[in-house]
């Protein structure tokens, strides 16, 4: 069974600009992603035709200044966009949030002549980005990545392996975080690495529970030679322009989470009406018109939240604690949701005729992705009451 387009939500948008952006969405959603979204995750197929398409319809760098073919847009905007594109498929809006975090490292700290030199084919000249910060062994403990970029004369040298990269092996730019120094966080380089690049591999697609549809690999750097006008910021600043690039890109996962639930939440209503049980539709009993009741509810709690959240980012504002708040509840409520549409469906939820199943699986990488949601209590807790004592 095809999943079903996604259902308009009433959003509060705060220009007609937004408006005709958020109908564009989601002409794009049901025409070309949402028919296919159910075959192609089955069959694990990327669509890279669909980045394709959004990058000619200007949809890849909405959040970025249009001087470099950005689209000028508001987080606020920004983020309802790829709420609308995950409810379609989570491999689509995830995958625009993965594009968007890895430009992020140049848009914000790259300097002019690389900006305009770069920008413009990563905004809007078709090509998809990935951002390699996590590793084998350093996926919460990122600070103690082992990738090195050793200086020869004009160039940097890069060696190492990255794990769990979203869109690894058909990216066609990778923004990587690598040890130019001493350990820890100071001693960190970010860099941007064409996809062509001498020595740049990756290897096999993860064999992933959910959105096997979007690729997911290690990259390795086998003495893979950069210039250094590719090197992003200054020596050493790598580690925090990461960590800057995640406070965004959580809010992001979290305006996922929330399309992801919202699509299940639709089919859920969708099959309650319709569904005869006792001589009377399944809605009509108080238990599940309690259950979803409760989805609802956290739903519209979470996009309050995310989109708070953006708002505070649009005026300049602190955000990274409710970056973290959104993340972690978003992501919570993704995977509730998910599964409580399993409950409602009964039997038919347990099976790959209707896509609740799969949004179950999906909604579950959503708790990891990002600083896995253990992570986020921890950044929550530490703006609440300060760094833990030693």
């Amino acid at each position: 069974m095809n999943d079903r387009a996604p259902q308009p939500v009433d959003r509060q948008l705060p220009t007609d600009e937004a408006r005709d952006l958020l109908s564009l969405v989601r002409d794009i959603a049901r025409r070309e992603i949402a028919p296919k979204a159910a075959e192609e995750e089955d069959a694990g197929r990327f669509p890279r035709e669909i980045f394709t398409l959004l990058s000619e319809s200007g949809l890849l760098g909405l959040a970025y200044d249009s001087a470099h073919g950005g689209g000028d847009q508001p987080y606020e905007v920004y983020l309802q966009v790829l709420e609308e594109l995950a409810a379609a498929r989570l491999t689509v809006g995830l995958g625009v949030s993965v594009h968007s975090l890895s430009c992020y490292a140049l848009a914000t700290y790259g300097s002019k002549q690389q900006q305009v030199g770069f920008l413009p084919d990563m905004l809007a000249g078709g090509l998809l980005g990935a951002y390699c910060l996590s590793e084998p062994s350093s996926g919460s403990d990122a600070a103690s990545l082992r990738t090195k970029a050793v200086r020869e004369g004009d160039d940097w040298v890069i060696t190492g392996t990255k794990a769990w990269i979203t869109h690894g092996g058909v990216a066609d730019f990778y923004t990587v975080m690598a040890r130019t120094g001493e350990e820890g966080p100071r001693g960190i380089t970010a860099f941007l690495v064409p996809g062509d690049a001498d020595g740049l591999s990756a290897a096999a697609p993860e064999k992933k529970m959910g959105m096997k549809g979007s690729p997911t690999a290690q990259v390795h750097f086998d003495g893979v030679r950069v210039p250094d006008e590719r090197r992003i910021g200054e020596e050493g600043q790598g580690f925090a322009i990461a960590l800057a690039a995640l406070d965004s890109g959580r809010l992001g996962v979290a305006a996922c989470a929330i399309g992801l639930a919202q699509a299940a939440l639709d089919e859920a209503l969708a099959y309650a009406t319709g569904r005869q049980q006792f001589g009377r539709p399944i809605s009509d009993f108080q238990g599940l018109r309690f259950l979803l009741a409760d989805m609802a509810t956290q739903i519209e709690a979470g996009r309050a939240l995310y989109l708070a959240a953006a708002r505070l980012r649009d005026a300049g504002r602190p955000f990274a604690k409710q970056a973290a708040m959104a993340k972690l509840h978003c992501t919570d409520t993704a995977m509730k949701v998910t599964t409580d549409a399993v409950q409602v469906l009964g039997g038919y939820g347990y099976t790959a005729d209707f896509p609740v199943e799969r949004y179950m699986r999906e909604a579950k990488v959503l708790q990891i992705v990002e600083g896995t949601n253990q992570i986020q209590r921890l950044v929550i807790a530490r703006h609440l009451a300060g760094p833990e004592s030693r």
